[in-house]
Order: C-alpha cells, then sequence, then structure tokens
C-alpha cells in the first residue's frame, strides 16, 4: 500500500529545528502500517532535512554555528547573489546536509533511536513556510 500526504511547516528562523512530531501527526492521519518506510522530501532548495540529537537544544544551536562557519555568507566568488547574502550559502548547505530523509515505520511509529529527531535545517533568515512531501509505503 502506498499513502502520500503534503505537509506545510510555518516559518522557521534560520537555524535547525526539530519537527519530528509534525511527522508523527502527519503520519496518525494516515492508514495505519505495520512494516513500512516513510519517505520525506523537502520540496526547497535552500533548506534541509538531517537526524541527530533531540534531546540537547546545544545541538542545534552548534550545528548551526558549524555550518554558517563552513559555508559563509558574502564571498566574492558567488555569483548567484540577487536574493540576498544567505540565499547562496543555503543552497551549498541544502546540498551538503539534503533534501530528503527515508525512516522505518513499525505498528505506525517511526523507528527513530532513542536520542534520535529529525531537524528542519532552515538555512535562510526569512524562508517562509516550508513543505514536505511524505509518502508512506508498507504493509497493513
Amino acid at each position: 500500500m502506498w499513502q502520500q500526504v503534503e505537509l506545510k511547516l510555518p516559518p522557521y528562523r534560520r537555524g535547525f529545528h526539530l519537527i519530528t512530531q509534525d511527522i508523527e501527526e502527519a503520519l496518525s492521519d494516515l492508514v495505519q502500517v505495520k512494516v513500512g518506510l516513510l519517505h520525506l522530501q523537502l520540496l526547497h532548495t535552500s533548506a534541509s532535512l538531517t537526524i541527530n540529537e533531540n534531546a540537547d537544544p546545544s545541538v542545534r544551536r552548534d550545528m548551526e554555528r558549524h555550518f554558517s562557519h563552513m559555508v559563509p555568507e558574502n564571498q566574492p566568488y558567488y555569483e548567484h547573489t540577487y536574493e540576498g547574502s544567505d540565499d547562496m550559502p543555503a543552497h551549498i548547505k541544502a546540498s551538503m546536509l539534503g533534501s530528503s530523509l527515508t525512516i522505518p515505520v513499525t505498528n505506525q511509529q517511526l523507528r527513530l533511536g532513542t536520542w534520535q529527531g529529525i531537524y528542519l535545517g532552515e538555512h535562510r533568515d526569512y524562508g517562509g513556510a516550508r513543505r514536505l512531501v511524505l509518502t508512506l509505503q508498507g504493509e497493513s
């Protein structure tokens, strides 16, 4: 069985944000599966998805600081600058981290590790609302 739904996330400030609960709520609206895979596809080129530490907020702050240091704004070699100084670095960060995840599902529950959560990496200062396509494949 295949199911698909689109999830709209509210605008977030630049940084890494836990969206696990949003994903779980959207998953609960779908027909239950005993075993399956949930594929998440972010429909944007200046934000990303990743899985990491879900307990200590300092991890998310450190992630933002590290990526901002690793991919700085206002580099003289950037050509793509007409959408703002944060745009080209946002595209690079999104390519580094990726725009999709596939997560096992058992009895309609995400099979994440004890300390794992799903992050939205918002790499723009004003990225706006973000959309995700959730595709669930599995046996009911």
